[in-house]
């Protein structure tokens, strides 16, 4: 039979306590978030809001029920493809001006590197290191990666915040999707005479959630999110349903 000596205990405790800390000081950063959760809010509220501003907007005209269901289908599907569309242009953009910027920034280090140096210096300068800190501190990071350093420090650019238009593009659609059905779920359950209200109170509560998921997934207040999306969908729908009513009025 082994003992173990207290000497033991005390480097398994220590090791213990060591991946403790390790796992306690992990941390959970949002900013990767970014790109595919402005991405899908945007498109699951437009699904939603569009979609239910669309139907209100019809029915308010004196559409009956077949037609509103089948206005609100072709919105989901036109939205959806928009949708895709639009995002997958807008974010290569970016990625474009991202992908310009890095170039002329590989060819000026390669130009003048001692330059580029003196210039990521001024930035930690700036920042609140002594010169000759500062200017130790860019020597290293250029050396270690001249391009990621000033991508980084100078240009602003990283990994977690850069431009994924394809990403962009497939997560704006499928939210569209969803957001979009939610409304259409309801029209397909709902009674032909109560189809504006049903449609209304369902919506106001499908933008209530998702504000809340949205801020949960982002890590700000809830109640801010969940009010702000609210707030305009309700507005989009009350114009959308008036402008309805008023050319079935005059129609």
């Amino acid at each position: 039979m082994t003992t173990e000596t207290p000497a033991g205990h005390s480097a398994v405790r220590g090791r213990r306590g060591f991946t403790s800390a390790l796992r306690r000081h992990a941390e959970q950063h949002r900013t990767d978030r970014i790109g595919w959760l402005r991405a899908a809010v945007l498109g699951a509220n437009d699904g939603i809001v569009s979609t239910a501003s669309l139907v209100l907007g019809v029915a308010a005209a004196g559409a009956d029920h077949r037609v509103v269901l089948m206005t609100s289908i072709s919105g989901l599907i036109a939205g959806a493809m928009s949708m895709a569309a639009g995002e997958f242009v807008s974010v290569h953009s970016q990625a474009d001006t991202e992908n310009a910027d890095l170039a002329r920034e590989r060819a000026e280090l390669k130009l003048d590197p001692a330059a580029e140096q003196r210039e990521l210096a001024g930035i930690y300068v700036g920042r609140g290191l002594d010169a000759a800190l500062a200017d130790q501190v860019a020597g290293q990071l250029m050396a270690h990666d001249a391009l990621g350093a000033h991508a980084r420090d100078e240009l602003g650019l990283s990994v977690a915040t850069a431009a994924r238009p394809l990403q962009a593009a497939l997560a704006s659609a499928a939210s569209f999707s969803v957001g979009a059905a939610l409304p259409i779920g309801v029209i397909v359950v709902a009674s032909p005479a109560q189809l504006g209200l049903w449609v209304s109170l369902a919506s106001l509560g499908f933008l209530a959630g998702l504000g809340a998921v949205a801020a949960q997934a982002g890590g700000s207040p809830i109640w801010a999110s969940t009010w702000r999306v609210v707030f305009w969908g309700a507005a989009a729908m009350l114009v959308t349903a008036g402008a309805g009513a008023l050319f079935g009025a005059v129609a």
